[in-house]
C-alpha cells in the first residue's frame, strides 16, 4: 500500500449537537450554560497573523475586539475556564487574567485558543472554544471510554469547549526529539502500534503527525511514551480504511520506520493484542455508558451513504469477516470493531 494515497475530505460537515445526544451528553455531565457563545467570538472586525519565533506563519490570527466587547469577552471566558476546570467554581480564576485569544481558520471546527495566565505566579493555561461538531463530540466520548486517557471538555448547544492537551507535537517530536540518546525506541515504537490499532477500531481518522502529541514520563529507570490524539475532526466519517490507520499517512513515516527497525512481526501482534485486551477491560467497566452513545449516535447521520459503504466494504475486505457488510451506519461499524476485539481476546 502506498503511503502517499490517503485523501481527506477537507469539508466535511459539522454535525449539529440532536437532542439525543444532549440528552447523553447531560447524564454524563459534558453540559452546561456558557455565559458567552463561539459565536459571540466571531464578532471580531479584524484579525491579525501569529508567527513563531522565527517569523513563520502559525495559521492562527489574533482577533480584534473592540475594547468594550473584549473586556465583556474575556470576563466570559475566565467563568467558561472555572465551569472547564473546577465545576464553576470561580475562586479559582480571581487572580487570573485572559492574556490572549487566537483563531484558526484552516481546521473544520475554526477554533479559538485562549490563553490563561495566574497574575500571581504567570503560571499559564490553554483552553479551546470550538463549534460544537457531533462526530468530534463523539470521536472525544469515544477517546474517554476506549483509550487509556481522560479527556475534559463540555458543550452548550452549539459551543464545544475543550481542555488543552499537553505534549509535544508528533511531527515535532519525529524530527527533533525521537532520537535522544536516553530514550529506548522500541518503546516509542510500541507505542505508534498501540495508537494505530486505538485509531482502527474506534475509526479515528487523519491522524497524521501533527494531529497528535508524544507525552513523556521519566520511569524510575527509563523513559514512558504515550501518543495522544488532539483533534477529532475526522471522527468516522471518511469511507476510506486507510484514513483510520496512522501507518499510511506519509507524515508518520518516521515512526513506521522506527516500528520496522526495532519490531518484529510477532512483537508487533503482541502488542496489538495487549491493546485489545486493554479495550475489552474498559468496554467491561464502561457497557453502560458505551450503550448509551451507541443508542444516541445510532439516532444521527454522521456520514454520507457512499462513505458508509465504501468503509464497510473496506473493512470486510481488511478483517477478512463478512459482517461488516450488514453495517448501516458508521456506529455500527464501530460496534463491530469492539465486539471483534472482545471475540479475539476472550478465544
Amino acid at each position: 500500500m502506498d503511503l502517499d494515497d490517503v485523501k481527506i475530505s477537507r469539508k466535511k460537515p459539522i454535525y449539529p449537537v440532536v437532542p439525543a445526544l444532549k440528552k447523553y451528553l447531560k447524564k454524563y455531565q459534558r453540559y452546561a450554560k456558557f455565559p458567552i457563545s463561539y459565536a459571540d467570538l466571531l464578532t471580531f472586525q479584524e484579525t491579525l497573523p501569529v508567527l513563531d519565533k522565527n517569523g513563520n506563519d502559525t495559521f492562527w490570527e489574533t482577533p480584534l475586539y473592540p475594547p468594550y466587547m473584549q473586556d465583556q469577552l474575556y470576563e466570559g471566558l475566565k467563568i467558561v475556564y472555572a465551569q472547564l476546570k473546577a465545576s464553576g467554581n470561580t475562586r479559582i480564576v480571581e487572580h487570573k487574567y485572559i492574556d490572549r485569544v487566537e483563531y484558526c481558520a484552516f481546521g473544520n471546527t475554526r477554533p479559538f485558543r485562549i490563553r490563561i495566565v495566574n497574575r500571581l505566579n504567570d503560571v499559564y493555561d490553554y483552553f479551546y472554544i470550538k463549534q460544537a461538531d457531533a462526530s468530534r463530540i463523539y470521536g472525544l466520548e469515544l477517546e474517554e471510554i476506549l483509550s487509556p486517557n481522560q479527556v475534559n471538555y463540555l458543550v452548550d448547544s452549539g459551543t464545544l469547549v475543550e481542555e488543552h492537551i499537553v505534549g509535544i507535537p508528533g511531527d515535532t517530536f519525529a524530527k527533533g526529539r525521537m532520537h535522544d540518546p536516553d530514550y529506548n525506541l522500541t518503546r516509542i515504537a510500541k507505542e505508534f502500534v498501540k495508537f494505530n490499532e486505538r485509531c482502527i477500531i474506534t475509526l479515528l481518522g487523519d491522524m497524521r503527525a501533527y494531529n497528535y502529541v508524544m507525552q513523556i514520563t521519566p520511569d524510575f529507570d527509563d523513559f514512558q511514551f504515550r501518543i495522544r490524539a488532539i483533534d477529532f475532526d475526522q471522527q468516522f466519517y471518511e469511507g476510506n480504511p486507510k484514513v483510520y490507520m496512522p501507518q499510511f499517512f506519509k507524515e508518520n513515516l518516521p515512526f513506521v520506520k522506527l516500528a520496522m527497525d526495532h519490531l518484529t512481526d510477532k512483537t508487533v501482534l503482541q502488542y496489538q493484542q495487549e491493546e485489545r485486551s486493554s479495550i475489552v477491560h474498559r468496554v467491561r467497566s464502561e457497557r453502560h455508558r458505551i450503550a448509551d452513545l451507541r443508542d444516541a449516535s445510532k439516532l444521527q447521520q454522521l456520514s454520507a451513504e457512499e462513505n458508509i459503504k465504501r468503509l464497510r466494504e473496506g473493512y470486510a475486505s481488511f478483517f477478512r469477516n463478512p459482517a461488516y457488510y450488514k453495517c448501516k451506519t458508521m456506529t455500527d461499524i464501530v460496534e463491530l470493531n469492539v465486539k471483534n476485539v472482545i471475540r479475539s481476546v476472550t478465544l
